[in-house]
């Protein structure tokens, strides 16, 4: 099947999706697309990768377009303007860069590096004009992604998004922890964890600079508004861990729902596949029925005044961008090059990444 009418590869090809992974209801019910500044996304992020020395430059060459990392934002944020998508894209990037990072320090055993760089990265999201020029290429870029984010709305939305993040770092620490520790948290304990490194609020607060509007928090927080969110962001994580258990399993992982599931709920491998598919389709499912009490209450907020118009277009081009991330999701695990562990010469070190093991960096 086609995953995208327009193909975001130069050989577009029929994705054949295996069958454990494939939802029905996402190719039938949940139409993909793409922002029209994809094409020129894609380029100024590899050059910006390039720039901030992010990865290095065989590997920008080797691998930066085939893990479709705009592919997946150029796929969410319709109607963004081009340099808020920009912005965006970039700093997925960056996340992604830096969730790798996380995972070699880890792996090789370097404490006092993590140790530093989330110190460096906390006064970083504070103060990001002081950074831009930081010996580590992973603070420096940091800061330059979340500079021309604060750009686009007031001081208030900077707050909100830095409490946010500052949150998520010290969502890593923890996960650094249980990893070193060998330690595996219970399914429940997993479940709100996951919501911080996956970052569930950080990408619904992105929504409100690609609408081109702050929601005051008594439309933000409605359970109109927040349900549907939530259930968009559950959805995506739920999915990655079960797409990449195989290589979460590879590399002794510690965080993924069916790795508790199976420590701490005595299932079977299979069986927890089966549970996680079953939670994520329940997310497809209950996000259709939220989506639809959103649209009331954006209906609802359109008064008749000028305010009400401007607050109830903006949440329904938000409720519209929560939907696109379920195709985005579900598509960009079947064509980006970081979940093809069967193609890695070692599962457990993907070939996109530093692995250098020489010192703390």
């Amino acid at each position: 099947m086609h995953a995208f009418p327009h193909s975001t590869t130069s050989t577009p090809t029929a994705l054949a999706v295996p069958p454990s992974l494939a939802l029905p209801v996402i190719e039938d019910a949940f139409t993909r697309h793409l922002h029209p500044y994809w094409p020129k996304l894609q380029e100024k992020t590899r050059l910006w990768l390039l720039e901030k020395r992010l990865m290095p430059a065989d590997k920008v060459t080797e691998y930066a377009d085939g893990l479709c990392y705009t592919d997946l934002m150029a796929g969410y944020y319709l109607g963004a303007p081009d340099e808020v998508l920009q912005a965006i894209a970039d700093y997925s990037a960056w996340f992604f860069v830096w969730d790798d990072r996380h995972d070699r320090d880890i792996v090789h055993g370097r404490a006092g590096a993590w140790r530093r760089l989330r110190s460096q990265l906390h006064t970083a999201l504070d103060l990001p004009g002081h950074h831009l020029r930081h010996r580590d290429p992973v603070v420096a870029g940091f800061a330059d992604s979340v500079l021309r984010l604060y750009s686009f709305l007031p001081s208030t939305w900077n707050g909100r998004f830095a409490r946010h993040f500052h949150a998520v770092i010290e969502a890593y620490d923890r996960e650094f922890r249980n990893r070193t520790e060998a330690r595996i948290p219970r399914v429940e304990e997993y479940l709100a964890l996951r919501r911080l490194t996956f970052a569930h609020w950080i990408w619904t607060d992105l929504l409100e600079p690609s609408a081109g509007r702050e929601l005051p928090d008594a439309v933000r927080k409605h359970p109109a508004y927040r349900r549907p969110a939530l259930l968009s962001q559950e959805f995506a994580a739920w999915y990655n861990d079960l797409c990449s258990l195989p290589k979460e399993i590879a590399g002794d992982e510690v965080h993924n729902l069916g790795i508790s599931l199976i420590t701490h709920q005595g299932m079977t491998l299979e069986e927890a596949v089966r549970e996680i598919r079953r939670r994520v389709e329940e997310c497809v499912t209950e996000f259709l029925a939220a989506e639809r009490i959103g649209l009331r209450f954006a209906d609802d907020l359109d008064d008749g005044t000028l305010r009400g118009k401007e607050l109830g277009g903006t949440v329904r081009a938000c409720l519209g961008n929560m939907r696109n991330w379920f195709a985005s999701v579900y598509w960009f695990h079947h064509e980006s090059g970081r979940y093809r562990v069967d193609s890695w010469d070692d599962r457990s070190t993907p070939p996109y990444v530093d692995n250098e093991t020489a010192g703390e960096k």
